[in-house]
């Protein structure tokens, strides 16, 4: 780790005073992390990546090359980011108006996947392991281990907590072909019911 820290910054890139970083987290080349943001446990940011200010992301987080979290963005753990995917802070932005007093709140749930190139338009809520398909923009909350795609982005199914898709019985039930964990559906909403190992 760089410089008997216990995380990892490559040379090329730059942290801002008044950063927080967890242990074992590597920043590849050319990031940007800015002042007041905190950065979790074991995870990994490629490069050209930039963050802040005042972002918060939890653990165990992969965001990929060519990322900007900007202020108003919350992560929380075990989030994949893909690559170029697109943040945003400002509903209606202009170059000539200030509207820094304007950010909206995103906030990304554990365990949610962002495909890469996929548009996260700002004031919404992404669920607990929902799946962001590539290239598709968000508008509004994405439903917990829901799968969305598209512009704007429909939700087309379920996935599992390993990401695999999800098919329902005429009894609400699905079991996950590829890990084997058991769901039960309630009132348009997913219940994991038994979960199995993923290693």
């Amino acid at each position: 780790m760089s410089s008997n820290k216990p995380y990892f910054v490559h040379e090329s890139s730059y942290v801002d005073d008044g950063v927080e970083i967890g242990e074992g987290t590597k920043i590849w080349h050319f990031c940007h992390i800015l002042s007041g943001s905190k950065i979790g446990k074991n995870c990994v940011l490629g490069q050209n990546v930039m963050v802040g200010p005042n972002v918060k992301i939890g653990n165990n987080v992969k965001i990929q090359n060519n990322v900007s979290v900007y202020e108003g963005v919350e992560i929380e753990d075990d989030v994949f980011c893909g690559p170029s995917c697109v943040f945003t802070n400002v509903i209606n932005p202009r170059a000539f108006i200030e509207r820094k007093h304007e950010f909206r709140k995103t906030l990304v749930k554990r365990g949610a996947t962002i495909g890469a190139n996929a548009t996260i338009v700002c004031g919404v809520t992404i669920g607990e392991y929902a799946f962001i398909g590539a290239g598709a923009v968000v508008t509004k909350d994405v439903p917990p281990y829901a799968l969305v795609v598209g512009v704007p982005a429909r939700q087309i199914g379920w996935v599992c907590k390993c990401g695999a898709r999800l098919d329902f019985n005429e009894n609400n039930e699905a079991i996950c072909k590829s890990c084997g964990n058991e769901y039960r559906m309630e009132d348009k909403k997913i219940i994991l019911v038994e979960e199995k190992s993923y290693k």
